[in-house]
């Protein structure tokens, strides 16, 4: 398969693109790196790469930038990051991608475990997170036989642990997360949400 890596630089990206290239093609884009870069929050961006890169097979994102603040401090600005480069920016990957991705294709998009199990501070990207998840769920619906379509929801790496201070030891590492998306590109299923914990 011709895959379309988007954050393909990133701590999660780096380890999908490892496991994928040794049987498909992935071609990696990231913000300022990769072979292709593009701003998610941007969608007159997001249709210059399409239009670069062509037909494919498939889509994965595994970024997404949202911001932690306690709920009672949250600014416009830091609701409106989440909303505007997770959330858009990667539902703009279904609306401009599904004319690059040939029928029978697959897109994959990146949610997270606090759409359901929230943290202090984590109002805005649970929300970003939910909304993500149930986004698939309707898009499927729409796309049909088409293409299949589903969020894969990581939960805290431990690398990302590490390099923040933190106790890794509730985390899942990132070789290990990338299984999740392998299993959800290679498989059957679509509108779903592929929680990683089921595929280590």
């Amino acid at each position: 398969m011709k895959i379309l890596l988007i954050g393909a630089t990133g701590t999660i990206g780096q380890k999908v693109q490892a496991r994928l290239a040794e049987t498909h093609e992935v071609i990696p884009v990231g913000h300022k790196d990769g072979d292709y870069q593009v701003d998610l929050g941007n969608k007159a961006s997001i249709q210059s790469l399409f239009e670069k890169v062509g037909e494919i097979d498939a889509v994965i994102s595994t970024t997404g930038m949202a911001a932690f603040a306690p709920l009672n401090e949250s600014t416009n600005e830091q609701f409106a990051l989440g909303w505007n480069n997770k959330l858009m920016g990667q539902i703009n990957l279904q609306r401009v991608g599904r004319a690059f991705v040939k029928d029978g294709g697959v897109i994959l998009l990146t949610s997270g475990m606090l759409a359901n199990d929230p943290i202090p501070g984590s109002a805005s990207i649970s929300a970003v997170n939910g909304a993500l998840n149930s986004f698939v769920k309707a898009a499927s619906l729409a796309l049909g036989d088409k293409l299949r379509i589903n969020t894969v929801s990581p939960v805290f790496v431990k690398e990302t642990l590490e390099m923040m201070g933190m106790d890794s030891s509730s985390g899942m590492s990132a070789t290990d997360t990338a299984k999740a998306y392998q299993a959800a590109l290679e498989g059957s299923m679509s509108g779903e949400v592929i929680d990683v914990r089921d595929y280590v």
